[in-house]
């Protein structure tokens, strides 16, 4: 299939512009008419990006949240896709969900429907909706997918409020730094070298520092661009890369720390979530390996999942692993011997998640005063070694 742009309007008269797969400009006009969309005009276009990449989380929340209702109501399946279908604004989600109501009246099931989407719904999210057919629990499993993603979204949300504050001010201290070295210092170094004395030590120092960045800024500037996107890509592109910067990532002060946690506790949300639905523990920590995001805990869990499958409880494969503490290691001996598995889990998720919160506000708490010192160390420096030397001149003048 080609990607197709498009101009359309709704019944209302409302225009709608998109881009869809379609076989050719008549497949296109019929998709669109399936999406109750009449095309004015459209034609072949490249490719921009994959289906998934314009269908974030808020749009997959809506979608489980208004399944999951439609079908604890009795509504037929394809009756429901097709009210959700007319009820979405994203035109590409819209084309994906009219895509599910073909393969499902050609006779899939839903979450065979769902696999011919691998980029919008994760391997976790069709085998929990697989689970939740084959148990005929299909609108229990749907809520509880809705409420995973509105507490991976919350999670996001917090792990974006601990980077946003240290990065605004540090590019703050950044451009006053820049400032300085650049405009403010070189003018007031060509005073004291004027004035013929001894310039102190601290003070030749600033005039090198700001030599380097009035002479090499573009370097002092780029550098850190091009190394940032070099590591990027070697570590996309080399394992043992990406394996040793996610291992530096959870050993950095008071970061590392925090990531470790939302690491775990999304993983172990997950892993409840698809153990009560009926998957295997095995089949639950494969698909959960996925959503670690880090070489080093992955690395882990298939270790885990290896010694569980050798025979080793769930309890002792974790404490040998060394991926979690000893009081969430007890958790989850108890939950173990009581058959209480995927509580023990969510307990596990709700301590981990309860700590993040906790440890990003102290991590706020320091880093405003700690940046605040920094600047006041700089300024004063700067201060120091411009008006040192003048102070000294003017002191030694007799009136």
């Amino acid at each position: 299939m080609a990607t197709y742009s498009y101009k359309a309007i709704d019944a209302n008269g409302k225009a709608a512009l998109g881009q869809i797969d379609a076989l050719n400009i008549v497949d296109l006009e019929l998709r669109l008419k399936r999406m109750g969309l009449d095309l004015v005009v459209g034609g072949p276009t490249k490719r921009a990006g994959g289906l998934g990449r314009a269908i974030k989380r808020p749009d997959l929340i809506h979608f489980c949240f208004h399944l999951e209702q439609l079908a604890s109501a009795g509504v037929p399946l394809v009756e429901g896709l097709t009210d959700l279908r007319d009820s979405i604004e994203n035109p590409r989600f819209r084309e994906v969900i009219s895509g599910l109501i073909e393969s499902i009246q050609g006779g899939q099931n839903l979450s065979g429907a769902l696999a011919g989407y691998q980029e919008v719904f994760s391997p976790v999210f069709r085998s929990l909706v697989k689970a939740g057919e084959e148990t005929g629990r299909l609108p229990e499993v749907l809520k509880s997918i809705t409420e995973n993603l509105k507490w991976e979204d919350e999670l996001a949300a917090q792990a974006k409020k601990l980077a946003m504050y240290p990065a605004f001010v540090g590019t703050v201290v950044i451009l006053v730094t820049i400032f300085l070295m650049i405009y403010l210092v070189p003018q007031m170094i060509g005073l004291i070298k004027n004035m013929g004395q001894t310039i102190p030590a601290h003070t030749r120092l600033l005039i090198f520092v700001s030599d380097l960045f009035v002479n090499y800024w573009w370097a002092i500037l780029g550098l850190p661009v091009v190394a940032f996107f070099a590591l990027r890509f070697a570590a996309r592109t080399n394992p043992a890369v990406r394996y040793r910067m996610d291992a530096v990532k959870l050993k950095l002060p008071l970061i590392g720390p925090i990531l470790r946690k939302i690491i775990l506790s999304r993983f172990a949300s997950i892993f409840a979530l698809m153990y009560s639905s009926g998957i295997t523990i095995l089949d639950a920590i494969r698909n959960a390996e996925e959503t670690a995001g880090n070489a080093v805990i992955r690395e882990g869990l298939e270790t885990a999942g290896q010694q569980i499958a050798e025979g080793k409880t769930v309890t002792a494969a974790f404490q040998e692993v060394g991926l979690f503490p000893p009081l969430v290691i007890r958790m989850l001996r108890v939950g173990e011997s009581t058959g209480a598995l995927d509580t023990a889990l969510l307990n596990v998720s709700y301590f981990y998640n309860r700590e993040v919160r906790e440890e990003i506000g102290r991590v706020q708490v320091l880093v405003e005063p700690a940046l605040t010192v920094v600047m006041g160390v700089l300024l004063g420096w700067v201060m120091l070694s411009v008006l040192g030397p003048i102070y000294d001149t003017i002191s030694k003048i007799k009136f």
